[in-house]
């Protein structure tokens, strides 16, 4: 490591003062409700650059790929991280110009805790219930699939793992419908996690907890790591900073725990990738144990190394920046080929250009044996080249952090509270490319939020007026009384309120 950092150029450093700084900035604007998620950004930026130079070897890097390009990402990173930091408030306050000027509720839940919060156990119950329903409509799809291997689905290290939302790397028809599916599924998953670690009430914990006792372990017993991060990491946070009482250091002691357990098992999927199933592997494990190795090392934490890849081949002009066609594919791959034969396919190109180009690959995997994933900046760099794109991956993600910010404003309403802890953790997946195949279960969580609310507005009966709005004696009514009682009334909405030091500010 010490030989690593006597080669590194001058906009590493750079990068790095430039994330302690505006690391400070994020949190004293915690307060604000931007400050949390652009922390998570920084952090992400900070793994996936940062880290892959520390973590990997910088050495081959540079035998591989060459100085000139490494220090062309390195600039590049340290654009993206002073577009970001700059950006981040001014779209804030732009995109939550109606809520300017209130506190964080997920920091005074954090503080204060969500024991006493009646109301908004009330709302955890409404909300249960009803992803409830969805879970169990899917999951007997799932089950129609599997032809009925309920084993394999809810319970897969008792024997094999199945999998009722196989398709090919580019699908046909609506096979769309499929993906839907799963990424509806990581996102229940994750929510039930949150409603899991945070619902007081028994009947409602019990639900939430059996049915992450039956949905986890298809995410657990799998080999795509940041799904597991997706579907795990969300309850257990929300359980050590919103259940768990005590101080700061038994929580981070907690914390540490996690990590490791986590570390550990994402360690044995990364040595046994290879096998069958992580299933056989971990069977295997239980009865013959082997000695752990100790150089193993985290696959795909090299999204320097990708960027660096990018600026040597538009160097050498064998790949172009293809101008917003990349991000374009991202946005309208909700649509489905059977509707649009020719919708544009995402990362082809790059992997072609990385050599992943073959041949008897096959039609349903695009001509490619792997796709590969530009990383965060890298993705707006084969955008809009190596000036344009590090600023416009900037702003997507400034964006980002604003919407996640509403959730925090709107912490009130029913739903959002789990909207945000899910996204919150998905930004760290983004890491890897900025598209919707990360965020989607956040967008289906928005979907079916908006969904759960037209609901209980449809099923609300019309209600008089309570005392405090006017109501008076019906004995007898005042002229002003019979206008407010023949208004028509809004069906309410239930949301749990916060105490008055929220409210007011």
């Amino acid at each position: 490591m010490f030989e690593t950092l006597s080669i590194l150029p001058l906009p590493f450093w750079l990068s790095v003062l430039a994330l302690v700084y505006f690391g400070f900035q994020a949190w004293h604007l915690r307060e604000t409700t931007v400050g949390i998620p652009m922390l998570m950004v920084l952090v992400t930026v900070a793994a996936w650059y940062v880290g892959d130079a520390l973590y990997n070897d910088y050495t081959e890097y540079r035998q591989t790929i060459g100085p000139a390009a490494l220090e062309s990402a390195w600039w590049e990173v340290l654009l993206f991280i002073c577009a970001f930091g700059i950006l981040t408030p001014l779209v804030h306050r732009s995109f939550n110009r109606k809520y300017l000027g209130k506190k964080s509720n997920v920091l005074y839940l954090v503080r204060h805790g969500v024991m006493n919060a009646d109301k908004f156990q009330t709302q955890i119950d409404s909300v249960c219930r009803f992803l409830a329903i969805f879970w169990v409509a899917i999951m007997l799809i799932a089950l129609v699939r599997t032809n009925f291997d309920f084993q394999g689905l809810f319970m897969p290290y008792l024997g094999s793992k199945a999998d009722p939302w196989s398709r090919g790397r580019i699908g046909s028809g609506f096979d769309s419908l499929i993906a839907l599916a799963v990424y509806v599924l990581i996102g229940l998953t994750a929510t039930f996690g949150v409603l899991a670690a945070v619902a007081v009430r028994p009947a409602t914990r019990f639900l939430a907890i059996a049915i992450c006792l039956f949905a986890l372990p298809t995410y657990i017993f799998d080999r795509t790591r940041n799904v597991m991060l997706a579907t795990l990491l969300p309850g257990f946070c929300a359980w050590v900073f919103l259940r768990l009482r005590g101080g700061l250091a038994i929580r981070l002691a907690v914390l540490v725990v996690g990590f490791l357990v986590l570390e550990a098992w994402l360690k044995f999927v990364i040595e046994h990738r290879s096998d069958d199933t992580i299933v056989d592997a971990f069977q295997q494990e239980l009865s013959h144990p082997t000695e752990e190795n100790k150089d193993t090392k985290h696959l795909g934490l090299n999204m320097f190394e990708e960027l660096g890849h990018i600026n040597a081949f538009i160097a050498d002009g064998s790949y172009r920046p293809n101008w917003g066609a990349r991000y374009f594919a991202e946005v309208v791959n909700p649509i489905p080929r059977a509707l649009w034969p020719g919708k544009p396919m995402i990362g082809i190109d790059y992997a072609i250009a990385r050599g992943q180009g073959y041949g008897d690959a096959g039609d349903n995997q695009a001509g490619v044996g792997a796709s590969i994933s530009t990383g965060m900046i890298g993705q707006g760099v084969v955008n809009f080249g190596q000036f344009l794109g590090p600023v416009a991956a900037a702003l997507l993600m400034a964006l980002w952090v604003a919407i996640l910010a509403r959730q925090d404003l709107l912490a009130a309403e029913t739903g959002r509270l789990f909207l945000y802890a899910i996204g919150l953790f998905l930004t760290f997946n983004m890491g890897r490319d900025i598209t919707l195949l990360v965020i989607y279960p956040f967008c289906f969580g928005y979907l079916l939020l908006l969904t759960s609310k037209n609901w209980n507005a449809g099923t609300k009966v019309r209600v008089r007026p309570s005392l405090a709005e006017g109501e008076v004696n019906q004995a007898t009514p005042s002229r002003k009384a019979a206008v407010i009682l023949k208004k028509p009334q809004r069906h309410p909405r239930i949301n749990f309120h916060l105490p008055k030091k929220i409210g007011k500010n």
